[in-house]
């Protein structure tokens, strides 16, 4: 039997590119997002490409009756999830604490806390009763040091490598694996939805190096599930090579 994997913001960047790997190991696909025709899109190319069974599931993960809606409207044999993939997060704005917008930091905590927060609420218990699975929380950089003007954005992602540690030990005596993956700097749409749509601004972000793809953090995510069954990768950090630390970034002139 194929194994199953659910990934939440499947629609772009990592979570598109989680998918692809996934399909192409195999697996089968339940991809969520917001966006109708983006997943529509994804849908029909992991079939065609891969031949393999997928289901999108369109919701807003801020919102706990839609992700319960859609988890609950799985079927039989769609609910033996051997991989969760919590991908779904989001930057909004890079203002100072004192200047801040509360819309963005609603976003944030609603989307990097919460709706991680609902999707293992729902997922986990599957897992349970099997007594196997494997949960992998998308983190950041940014969720193990803190930098100009990211305050409430890495609060979210602090938030997410203490809850992915906290499930690592209340699942501990059920056999389910839990593995938080931190990327820094990375091109995806990232930096274009934390800068309002400005797309030169978004451009310019990556001036100078070369950051890490979509393509990259998938590898890793699917590399963390090939572990033995006695192995559990509980934290990877990955960054670019011309990147050590959140602040310290070399580029060069181009």
């Amino acid at each position: 039997m194929h194994k199953t994997v659910l990934i939440t913001g499947a629609t772009a960047g990592f979570g598109r590119a989680i998918a692809v790997k996934f399909a192409e190991n195999g697996y089968r696909c339940i991809i969520t997002g917001r966006r109708k025709e983006l997943l529509t899109e994804l849908e029909h190319e992991l079939r065609q490409t891969f031949n393999t069974d997928v289901l999108a599931l369109q919701f807003d993960i801020q919102k706990l009756e839609e992700v319960e809606k859609a988890v609950e409207s799985l079927t039989d044999d769609w609910k033996h999830i051997d991989v969760l993939v919590n991908n779904a997060g989001l930057a909004a704005g890079l203002n100072p604490i004192h200047e801040g917008v509360i819309d963005d930091w609603e976003r944030m905590i609603d989307t990097n806390i919460k709706g991680l927060l609902y999707m293992t609420r729902l997922v986990a218990p599957m897992m349970v009763a099997r007594g196997k699975g494997h949960i992998i929380n998308i983190g950041s950089i940014a969720g193990k040091e803190t930098y100009p003007n990211g305050n409430v954005y890495c609060g979210s992602k602090f938030a997410v490598d203490a809850i992915t540690k906290g499930t690592r030990i209340d699942l501990l005596s059920h056999g389910i694996k839990v593995t938080q993956i931190a990327p820094g700097a990375a091109e995806t749409e990232f930096s274009l939805v934390r800068f309002n749509g400005d797309v030169e601004r978004a451009t310019h972000v990556y001036d100078g190096f070369t950051p890490l793809s979509a393509e990259d953090i998938a590898e890793v995510t699917y590399y963390v599930t090939t572990m033995p069954d006695h192995v559990n990768i509980n934290d990877l950090v990955i960054m670019p090579t011309a990147q050590a630390s959140a602040t310290n970034l070399v580029r060069r002139e181009t």
